[in-house]
């Protein structure tokens, strides 16, 4: 399979994905917003449909669609503070109505191609997507290492972020776009149903297997990686969509690392009880 152009550009970008999922991940589980991955990638469909309906690259509508979304994202959440899950609903909602509705007046069809969006297809990846996710996930590395500290203030309370002169909105508002634009980008190979359990389930399954915030995006690379790679290989041999069977993947890791802790913690406590027992100590 590594003989065909388009697998060779399918594990390419799945390598990028892999770089920068975990990054967006953590930071979506630590800030409680992990349904605002699901959210853009409902609305980036509204940005697909509009470019089928005006006949252009359904990557560039897409990417302004989202941009705009996301920091009105941001907006509604600093109006509803305290009940943030009606600015998801309302605009998960709102985009997948825009979308049918965009989608209803394109009378040349399209059906094949939204499909593509919807469930991902490794045989459309182009050069040009290739390129501009690795300009994403430079500027998502370089962002990283510049606001690592700072994100990571905003991320616990943003109160004391505040408080230490930090533009929290500005940096809120930054980190939706890039959440945004990697969904918009990466849509079409893992599908808008899916993309955001990819996003967020590598570092959600590395946050049971380290404590520290640099060895989760370590290792939650790494998951990512063989998730990606692995989820890829079967969609080619079985011919399933890439999205649901890395998704499916990454399900089974968790599954897997889940039952391991489990049998490890209760041989580590069984040996503490053993040791307790010998030496007597009630402690």
């Amino acid at each position: 399979m590594f003989f065909y152009g388009f697998m060779q550009r399918a594990f390419q970008a799945s390598f990028l994905i892999s770089l920068i999922a975990p990054v967006l991940g953590l930071f979506l589980i630590l800030r409680r917003q992990s349904l605002m991955a699901d959210t853009l990638s409902h609305v980036s469909l509204a940005g697909v449909a509009l470019g089928m309906l005006l006949g252009t690259d359904p990557t560039w509508t897409n990417i302004i669609v989202v941009i705009g979304v996301a920091i009105l994202l941001e907006y509604l959440r600093m109006i509803y503070r305290t009940y943030s899950e009606i600015s998801v609903a309302m605009l998960m909602s709102g985009g997948m109505a825009v979308a049918l509705v965009l989608l209803g007046l394109n009378e040349g069809g399209g059906s094949l191609n939204i499909n593509q969006f919807l469930f991902g297809s490794i045989v459309t990846i182009s050069q040009q997507q290739i390129w501009l996710l690795l300009a994403l996930t430079l500027a998502i590395g370089i962002l990283y290492i510049v606001f690592r500290k700072p994100m990571y203030i905003l991320t616990f309370d943003e109160d004391t972020a505040f408080t230490a002169g930090l533009p929290i909105k500005r940096m809120s508002i930054l980190f939706n776009v890039l959440t945004g634009v990697t969904i918009a980008v990466i849509m079409p190979i893992v599908g808008a149903l899916l993309v955001s359990a990819i996003i967020v389930l590598p570092a959600a399954i590395s946050m049971r297997l380290s404590k520290s915030f640099n060895g989760v995006i370590l290792i939650g690379i790494g998951i990512a990686v063989i998730g990606m790679l692995s989820g890829l290989t079967a969609s080619y041999q079985y011919g399933t969509p890439p999205g649901a069977s890395i998704t499916l993947i990454f399900i089974f890791i968790f599954g897997l690392t889940t039952a391991v802790k489990k049998l490890f913690s209760a041989s580590q406590y069984e040996r503490l009880t053993r040791r307790r027992n010998i030496t007597g100590d009630t402690d």
